[in-house]
C-alpha cells in the first residue's frame, strides 16, 4: 500500500485496514448507484437496514423449505401418507425442497429487482395445499403444475391489462386498513401454532374447543417456553428502540435452543406424535458442506388435465387458483406496504401495477418448476419490522435462499420456536392501523371485523377478503350506498360467492 508524503516532508503511513482515497471513491459511487437504484435513502433506510431486514426475512421463512416438500413430497414410496397423484406418483422430499429454495431465491430477487419493494417470495401455503390435497387426487403431479402455470398465465394478463390493478384501487380504504390488521393477527396466530403455544384439541378428545394452549392448557415443552423467551425478550427489545432487535431476537433465542437440545435431547415433535418436541428442525451445528441440489423437477409439467378430466373440470379447477392466488397476494402487498408506510393517503401503492405483474410471473414459475405457485410471503413484515424499505432486502433473502439449495443443513439451525416470536411482535404492531377504521358505523364495522377475523379462523387472506367484500357490498345496499359502492367491488363480490360454493358448483355440474 503506498504511503503519503506530509508537507514537511515526513511519511505519513496509510493507518492499517483503512480504503486508499481511490478505492474510497469507488466504493461510494457503487453505493451511491444502489442508493438510487432502490431508493434507500428516499424511503428513510440505510443499507444496513436493508440487509439485516432482508436476513431476518429469510430466517422467519426458511421454514418454507422443510414444510413445502412434507405437504407435495414424501420421503419414500412406502409412506402410507404420502401425496400420491391419480397414477400413484409421488414427489421426492428432496426434489421440492430444491426447487422450493430455487423459485423462492430467484423471485424474491426478481420481484425486489424490479418492483424495489421488501416483499419476499416463497411456496404459498395455502395454494400448495390446495394443489396437494384437492387436485393432485384427480391429475398427475405434472398435470396438476400445469394448471398452476397457466393460473399464472391468467394472473399476469389481468396485471398487465391493468385488471388487477383497478381492483386493487376500488377497495375502500376501511378494507384495505382492516386486510392489514386481518394479516397481523394472522401471522401472529400462524406464530403460535408453529411454537406449540396454540394447539389442535384432537377430535377423540370430545370436546367443543377446537384450540388449546400449549399441551393440555400448559406450556408443557422447552421450544415453547423458549418461544414464549423470545416473544418476550423481542418485546423488550423494542420498546427500548434497539437498532435490529428482532434479528437479536432470533439470535439470542436460536443460542437458548442450543442450550436446552443440549441439556435435555428434546426430539421433533414427528406429526404431533410427540407433542413436547421441536415444530420442525432440531437446532444443531450444521454440516456446512455444499452438495449439488435435485433439480430434475424444473420443466417437468404437462397441460393434460383437460384431457383427462375434461375442459369444464380442469376449467374450475384454475378458476380456484386463480381467485385463491389473486386476493391472498394483493391483501399481502396491501398489509405490508401499509405497515412499511409505502402506501399512499388512499392506500394505493405506487408502481402496485408492475409489481402484481411479476407477482403472477411467480406462480407461472412455481408451476414449472413443481414447487407450486409462489407469491408474496407475509413473513416479510418481520423484515419490514426491523427496517426493510426497498427491494435490496429482497435481493439479501433471495441469495440466502438459493445458497440454502448447496448448503442445505444451514436453514435447520434456526427452530422455528426461535423465529416464531418475530410473528407474534409484528402481527402487534400491525393491530395499530385499526384506529383508521371508522367502528361507529356499522356497515363499514361489520365488513371490517369480518376481514380481519376471517383470516386467522379460516387460516386464509383470501377467504377474509372475499368475506369482507361481499358484506361490504351487502350491507352497502341496505345503507342505500349502492351506487356508491365501484362496479369491481360487485363483480369481485360475485366471483367469491362462486369461489365459496364451489363444491356446490362441481357437484351440479357434474
Amino acid at each position: 500500500m503506498a504511503d503519503e508524503t506530509a508537507g514537511d516532508g515526513a511519511v505519513m503511513e496509510t493507518p492499517p485496514g483503512s480504503v486508499p482515497p481511490a478505492e474510497n471513491t469507488a466504493a461510494k459511487v457503487r453505493s451511491g448507484v444502489v442508493d438510487r437504484y432502490f431508493k434507500i435513502t428516499e424511503r428513510g433506510s440505510t443499507m444496513t437496514r436493508e440487509v439485516r431486514g432482508g436476513l431476518v426475512t429469510f430466517v422467519t421463512m426458511a421454514y418454507i423449505i422443510i414444510l413445502n416438500p412434507l405437504i407435495l413430497g414424501s420421503f419414500s414410496a412406502d409412506d402410507p401418507g404420502a401425496k400420491r397423484d391419480t397414477l400413484g406418483n409421488i414427489l421426492s422430499v428432496g426434489q421440492v425442497a430444491a426447487v422450493t429454495a430455487l423459485v423462492a431465491g430467484l423471485m424474491s430477487i426478481i420481484f425486489g429487482m424490479v418492483a424495489k419493494y421488501p416483499f419476499a417470495f416463497a411456496t404459498g401455503l395455502g395454494i400448495n395445499t390446495l394443489v396437494a390435497v384437492t387436485i393432485v387426487p384427480q391429475v398427475t403431479w405434472p398435470e396438476a403444475m400445469g394448471l398452476v402455470v397457466i393460473d399464472g398465465i391468467i394472473i399476469v394478463i389481468l396485471a398487465a391489462t391493468g385488471f388487477r390493478s383497478s381492483v386493487f384501487k376500488a377497495i375502500p380504504n376501511e378494507l384495505k386498513s382492516a386486510i392489514a390488521v386481518g394479516i397481523g393477527l394472522f401471522i401472529c396466530f400462524i406464530g403460535m401454532v408453529d411454537a406449540g403455544f396454540v394447539t389442535r384439541v384432537p377430535d377423540a378428545a370430545h370436546t367443543t374447543v377446537p384450540v388449546g394452549l400449549g399441551i393440555n392448557g400448559s406450556i408443557g415443552s422447552w421450544p415453547t417456553a423458549l418461544f414464549v423467551f423470545g416473544v418476550l425478550l423481542m418485546g423488550v427489545l423494542v420498546v427500548r428502540k434497539v437498532r435490529g432487535g428482532l434479528l437479536i431476537g432470533i439470535i439470542v433465542t436460536t443460542l437458548a435452543s442450543f442450550g436446552a437440545q443440549a441439556i435435555w435431547d428434546i426430539k421433533p415433535s414427528m406429526g404431533g406424535e410427540n407433542p413436547g418436541g421441536w415444530g420442525m428442525s432440531v437446532p444443531m451445528l450444521p454440516n456446512i458442506f455444499a452438495s449439488m441440489p435435485d433439480l430434475s423437477l424444473v420443466g417437468e409439467f404437462s397441460f393434460g388435465a383437460f384431457a383427462r378430466i375434461g375442459v369444464l373440470s380442469a376449467s374450475l379447477l384454475v378458476f380456484t387458483l386463480v381467485l385463491a392466488n389473486f386476493f391472498d397476494a394483493m391483501g399481502t402487498m396491501t398489509g405490508l406496504a401499509k405497515e412499511a408506510e409505502l402506501s399512499d393517503k388512499d392506500g394505493n401503492v405506487p408502481g402496485i401495477g408492475k409489481a402484481l405483474v411479476v407477482e403472477g410471473a411467480g406462480a407461472i414459475m412455481g408451476g414449472a418448476a413443481s414447487s407450486s405457485s409462489n407469491t408474496v410471503f407475509v413473513e416479510s413484515a418481520s423484515g419490514i419490522a426491523d427496517g426493510a424499505r426497498t427491494g435490496l432486502a429482497n435481493v439479501v433473502t433471495g441469495v440466502l435462499f438459493l445458497a440454502a439449495m448447496f448448503f442445505t443443513p444451514l436453514y435447520e439451525m434456526v427452530p422455528i420456536e426461535a423465529a416464531a416470536p418475530t410473528l407474534v411482535i409484528v402481527g402487534a404492531m400491525m393491530m395499530s392501523q385499526i384506529k383508521d377504521i371508522d367502528f361507529s358505523r356499522f356497515e363499514i364495522a361489520m365488513p371490517a371485523f369480518l376481514t380481519i377475523v376471517v383470516m386467522p379462523f379460516t387460516y386464509s387472506i383470501a377467504n377474509g377478503i372475499g368475506v369482507g367484500f361481499i358484506a361490504w357490498v351487502v350491507l352497502a345496499v341496505a345503507a342505500g350506498r349502492a351506487r356508491q359502492t365501484h362496479v369491481l367491488m360487485w363483480l369481485v363480490s360475485a366471483a367469491f360467492i362462486a369461489y365459496f360454493a364451489m363444491d356446490p358448483i362441481r357437484s351440479a355440474l357434474g
